[in-house]
């Protein structure tokens, strides 16, 4: 994947504008684009969407926004929320040009209480781990069952964050709650798995 340096450069705006750089700096850390990326490789085997309207829930600094538009999947606009009132500005710090030509938004809100799951085509969610099983059904039954969800967890039991965390890649897919399937995998990292499922609740 090739990133725009216009990208970049906001990056490091962010960074540099940002009240706790090191907690900035983790959204880079290998770990996380390494399953951003791949995230965004496998979804572009198993379908590729066109002119897709994109939510990301748990979205962080934006960095996933960013990828999105640097990959070539055909993203007409983004929407990162997080539960985190300090995201917001960072991502749309990071996502500068993106949020000027309309195309990006990040808005502080609990993905239970967004209410506009209807106007995505594709719903990510890279922080399983981090929802109590109860919230994340909760989270699940607002979504339309023909939208593509992109699913994330890992077995890192020791974050302290990581409160559901899974065993494996089958016992992710058990749990998750998806009933068509079109991918699910793992990916080794040097202290942890992560696994991801795709697919949505069509059947």
């Amino acid at each position: 994947m090739k990133l725009n340096i216009k990208d970049v450069l906001y990056w490091m705006d962010a960074i540099r504008g940002s009240d706790d750089k090191y907690k900035t700096l983790e959204s880079f850390w290998k770990g996380q684009i390494s399953s951003k990326v791949w995230l965004i490789e496998q979804l572009n085997e198993i379908i590729r969407p066109v002119n897709a309207n994109v939510l990301v829930c748990g979205g962080w600094y934006g960095v996933m926004a960013t990828l999105l538009f640097n990959s070539n999947i055909k993203v007409n606009n983004v929407r990162s929320i997080d539960i985190d009132t300090g995201c917001n500005p960072i991502a749309l710090n990071m996502n500068k040009h993106y949020e000027i030509n309309g195309k990006f938004k990040a808005e502080t809100c609990n993905m239970l209480d967004f209410k506009n799951y209807n106007d995505y085509d594709m719903i990510i969610n890279t922080v399983c781990e981090h929802m109590a099983w109860d919230d994340y059904y909760k989270w699940l039954d607002k979504i339309p069952k023909d939208r593509l969800i992109i699913l994330q967890s890992n077995n890192f039991k020791e974050h302290n964050e990581h409160i559901s965390c899974v065993s494996s890649e089958e016992d992710f897919k058990k749990k998750c709650g998806l009933t068509n399937i079109l991918y699910s995998g793992t990916l080794e990292l040097p202290k942890y798995e992560r696994y991801m499922v795709i697919g949505n609740k069509n059947v």
